[in-house]
């Protein structure tokens, strides 16, 4: 895989407070990495550092093969970054500052206005491009500067909380324009909404106290929730102690969880040991017990029990 950014052993320090400490990590064209991490955990320190925004106490980034320290130019022409609540100038209008961009760029001629057509289109800016940005919503200020961010066509993407204000349909549509940008991209996204990775992320780096906890595939860290392959039973409340004394009995069977959902009605969640698929098996024992079920489907995990789990050991 081509490596288009090389973090190694990257620390940055303020005053007595080690905000990040010792980071190593690569990404390769054709990777969307999530990355993740409760306040304070480093996030945000560690995407400056990449930018170019702030300077590492330690350690080293090569962005493209390049040194963000000693080739900053050079970094800037490849590197597009979306920071949270990233500021914009509230009496320009977006077409007005999409070539006010491109211009600090040098970006010129027909290929400006190839380029500011072509995110204006993707990112659906069609409709607001004359409109005063202080006027727009938040999620229009939000997809004009991802619009910013992708003008030069840059090949390494840091973007803080892409989605933030924008709505189901907005996100759909953000997401899937991520999507196609990182066949030929690596992407890297710092988040707190867990449901970004599990949509686009091809792989997801926890970090906590400045230190990376965990850096795997979203199926691979969905496989450590005590809920991965766990069973979810509906039923009516009549059945709830038949399924408990056939389950209960159960080798296979770690727990069992209930979720109180009405007056008339109970949900049953079937823990499994060591995350085994037991569904066929729970299913064969809840018949033959006479439990007559509504539903019953298999859990893939929660990230969020994951992620809790991870950052509060740190």
């Amino acid at each position: 895989m081509d490596t288009l950014l090389d973090i190694k052993r990257l620390s940055k320090t303020f005053g007595t407070i080690k905000a990040v400490d010792g980071v190593d990590f690569r990404v390769g064209r054709g990777e969307v990495l999530g990355f993740l991490g409760p306040n304070g955990a480093g996030k945000s320190t560690t995407m400056r550092m990449v930018a170019g925004y702030l300077t590492p106490s330690s350690g080293r980034i090569e962005v493209c093969g390049f040194d963000v320290a000693s080739k900053p130019v050079e970094i800037r022409r490849r590197l597009g970054y979306l920071p949270e609540g990233a500021p914009a100038y509230g009496d320009m209008t977006p077409a007005s500052l999409l070539s006010f961009v491109a211009d600090i760029r040098k970006i010129k001629g027909d290929d400006k206005a190839h380029r500011i057509g072509h995110v204006a289109e993707r990112l659906e800016l069609d409709t607001v491009l004359n409109q005063p940005i202080e006027t727009l919503s938040k999620g229009f200020k939000r997809r004009v500067g991802l619009a910013t961010t992708l003008l030069h066509d840059p090949d390494v993407l840091i973007l803080d909380e892409p989605t933030d204000g924008l709505d189901p349909n907005q996100k759909h549509q953000v997401r899937t324009l991520l999507s196609e940008l990182a066949k030929d991209k690596a992407i890297i996204i710092s988040t707190h909404i867990l449901e970004e990775v599990d949509a686009i992320c091809s792989r997801a780096i926890v970090i906590a106290r400045g230190k990376i906890v965990a850096d795997a595939k979203p199926a691979e860290l969905l496989a450590k929730s005590k809920l991965h392959n766990a069973v979810a039973l509906r039923m009516k409340r009549d059945f709830l102690e038949p399924a408990k004394v056939v389950l209960e009995g159960m080798e296979s069977v770690a727990g069992l969880r209930q979720v109180d959902v009405g007056e008339s009605q109970v949900h049953l969640i079937v823990l499994p040991k060591d995350g085994a698929n037991i569904i066929d098996q729970v299913r064969h024992q809840v018949t033959q017990g006479g439990v007559a079920l509504e539903e019953l489907f298999l859990e893939r995990g929660r990230l969020d029990d994951v992620f809790r789990e991870l950052t509060r050991a740190a």
